[in-house]
């Protein structure tokens, strides 16, 4: 039904109206007067309700609105669509001038919220780890993170400038290619920025990568291992917090003893933070330090194309700017790495040496600068070059013995043994417990066949526990060396390297080896495989002999000497026709049947960590106790002439006779020894194979031994 209006209005509308007409006389009044042209026209007062309510206000639509402050008062005044209309338009007004006019730091907002979250949650952890009848104590707020306090965090994995290089001594390298890291496929390790801090050196291929996070790359890191701080401000000095006071009744002495170790532990503490941090900034890399760390958190991130760009902008605005030149060869060094470049790699090699020639460069910067040289050159065979670039740092420090030793095993990697003794000699002058030298210094001695000599020095070194002392070849020739001397203790040492995680086994002591080949001293034809090969020989023995009687009676020399120090007394002469999967020059021309025949056999002529070979021992000749260098192979051994009796063979704890016209298989990585007693030569042909359960991809990356 439709309403009609009525002719008169209520008495709510009357009473509405002057309370209308008051409100407007106090506004008039505190305004001071408000004149129609300035308001607009007047309206007609509203009509009251008899109650003082203002009177429902007819719409055209015929429906009436209440006015007043609520229901109970009659309603708004307004319908709710205009309101919803007017909050809309403010809402996109205010979002408008907030993002448009910056008016709140969105950042600095989400900041403070995080913060509040965890401080928050470290203050819930607190509690709930407290028991419930410790008196709670106020907490001193923490600063904040914005200060320099929050600048001086650690780069985990961080070490000194001037660690130890690993020592090196010349056996043949595991892998022949200059550049191929260990897995290139291993992710990068987690950038966690450092303020003023910069790498000073790095490792490619690393053993035990690592307390690797490390990746620890593990294996496989950029050159990036190394960091330390710009300026070597000490970090502020934090003193040990009070234990809180419970309830316990702890002795009096074992409270003093706990109250002494902590006083030590913050002894060490401070010792630690007095130590001397690197300078590597001059005055010019000063005024640009803020874009130096700027290029290096892009570096450290793995942004190298764009890092390269940044400090090599920053060498040609500052071309003498010894850390602009740094930071640009140890990104060349990571895009080496990366890209598997030799090329970028020597690019590399030659900024560091400019960096090290520019004037007023900081002593700091000079040492990483060529240590990283040096190491670089060796990794990519510049011998000779990493030798000058070791004896200029030498020069320039003649007081670091580390450095010396350094130089030391630069003379052994080009097989300089007279130059690397001089060095350790002049080491140990002055450092006489120098574990690191004297180890070296004892595997110069055996080298020379100073067999009882070298003891002590081997001995005393290891025993030291110094950085690059725990090498396998040092338990290796220390073992040799006793037993050569009759020494039992020498199988003690086997032991410790056994344990230490050098050797397989104590008679299975090859250094060059593949994990999870199966290990046992001998073995039969059907175990290996190569059953057709060992028919083969065993059928045409007389073939083979012969050609080996005839070239030992038109010249001997083609039999030459052993030359591994191997022989305690006696003659023992080697005819070589294959070495690391190759044919040896013309050897073949003497003896062209055999050769022939093992053609047809590539596991043989293939086996890069082998030989095949005529072996002939004069009478009285002893072997001592050896092993070989690798488990990737099996050695065959063809008897052509044997005397008997006298002429024996020990693996491990088994001897064993040659027969003629039989071939024996024993794996020579284990301990193994000759004796030949009889009263003529001994001539025997052996055949080293590739081990049966290498695979092919194997034995074609393996490197040659």
């Amino acid at each position: 039904m439709r309403r009609c209006a009525s002719s008169q209005p209520p008495v709510e509308e009357i009473h509405a109206e002057e309370e209308e007409e008051e409100e407007e006389q106090e506004v008039f009044q505190e305004t001071g007067g408000v004149n129609e042209e300035q308001v607009g026209p007047v309206e007609e007062p509203l009509a009251r309700e008899p109650d003082g309510r203002p009177a429902p206000v007819e719409h055209k639509n015929g429906k009436r609105a209440e006015a007043g402050p609520g229901a109970a008062d009659g309603g708004p005044r307004f319908s709710m669509f205009t309101w919803l209309v007017v909050v809309a338009l403010l809402g996109v007004w205010s979002s408008v001038a907030v993002f448009y006019f910056d008016i709140v730091d969105y950042d600095r907002v989400l900041a403070r919220a995080q913060e509040f979250r965890m401080n928050f949650s470290e203050v819930l952890q607190e509690k709930t780890s407290k028991p419930e009848v410790e008196t709670p104590t106020q907490r001193a707020p923490e600063p904040e993170k914005d200060g320099p306090a929050a600048q001086e965090t650690s780069v985990p994995g961080s070490q000194d400038v001037e660690s130890e290089i690993q020592a090196a001594v010349p056996l043949p390298p595991l892998d022949d290619s200059h550049f191929v890291p260990d897995d290139p496929t291993e992710p990068g390790q987690r950038y966690e920025e450092e303020p003023g801090s910069i790498d000073t050196t790095g490792v490619l291929v690393e053993e035990s990568q690592p307390e690797e996070t490390e990746g620890e790359s593990g294996r496989y890191q950029t050159s990036s291992k190394l960091s330390a701080e710009a300026e070597g401000e000490e970090p502020p000095k934090t003193e040990p917090e009070p234990e809180p006071q419970t309830g316990s009744t702890q002795p009096t002495e074992s409270r003093q003893e706990a109250d002494g170790a902590a006083e030590k532990a913050a002894e060490e503490q401070k010792e630690k933070a007095k130590k001397k941090k690197p300078k590597l900034l001059n005055k010019i890399d000063k005024s640009i330090k803020s874009e130096i760390d700027a290029a290096e958190k892009l570096r450290r991130k793995g942004n190298l194309d764009m890092a390269l760009k940044a400090f090599d902008s920053l060498v040609q605005q500052h071309p003498l700017s010894p850390r602009a030149r740094y930071g640009k060869a140890q990104v060349q060094d990571d895009l080496a790495e990366k890209l598997r470049s030799n090329d970028l790699l020597q690019s590399a090699i030659n900024t560091y040496g400019e960096a090290a020639e520019l004037p007023d460069v900081t002593s700091d910067l000079l040492r990483a600068a060529l240590k990283r040289r040096a190491e670089r050159q060796q990794f990519l065979g510049r011998m000779r070059g990493s030798l000058a670039t070791l004896q200029k740092l030498v020069d320039i420090f003649p007081d670091d013995v580390g450095l010396r030793n350094d130089l030391g095993v630069a003379h052994l990697l080009l097989g300089d043994n007279k130059g690397a003794k001089k060095v350790y000699e002049e080491v140990l002058a002055v450092a006489p417990s120098n574990g690191f030298a004297k180890v070296h210094y004892g595997f110069i001695l055996k080298a020379e066949n100073k067999i009882a000599e070298s003891i002590p020095y081997l001995r005393e070194g290891l025993e030291s526990g110094e950085p690059g002392t725990d090498d396998g070849r040092f338990y290796f020739h220390l073992g040799d060396a006793l037993q050569r001397v009759g020494d039992d203790s020498a199988y003690q040492w086997y032991e410790r390297g056994h344990q230490r995680g050098h050797f397989a086994s104590v008679w299975q002591r090859s250094l060059y080896n593949v994990e999870g080949l199966k290990a046992q001293p001998w073995w039969t034809p059907q175990e290996t495989g190569y059953t057709d090969l060992v028919r083969m020989l065993e059928r045409n023995w007389k073939t083979i002999r012969d050609e080996a009687l005839a070239v030992m009676d038109r010249s001997r020399g083609r039999f030459i000497p052993e030359e591994e120090n191997l022989r305690e007394k006696g003659e023992w002469g080697q005819y070589t026709l294959w070495q690391q999967g190759k044919r040896v020059g013309n050897a073949c021309q003497g003896v062209p049947k055999t050769c022939a025949l093992m053609e047809r056999f590539p596991e043989a002529t293939g086996c890069k960590r082998g030989q095949i070979k005529f072996s002939v021992m004069q009478p009285g000749t002893h072997v001592w106790p050896h092993t070989g260098p690798t488990n990737c192979r099996l050695r065959m051994h063809l008897g052509l002439v044997i005397p008997a009796p006298g002429c024996r063979i020990r693996c491990t704890n088994q001897t064993r006779e040659w027969e003629e016209g039989r071939v024996l298989i024993f794996d020579d990585s284990f301990e193994h020894e000759v004796w030949q007693e009889a009263d003529s030569y001994r001539l025997i042909f052996i055949v080293d194979v590739w081990h049966p359960e290498l695979s092919q991809y194997q034995r074609q990356t393996l490197s040659p031994i």
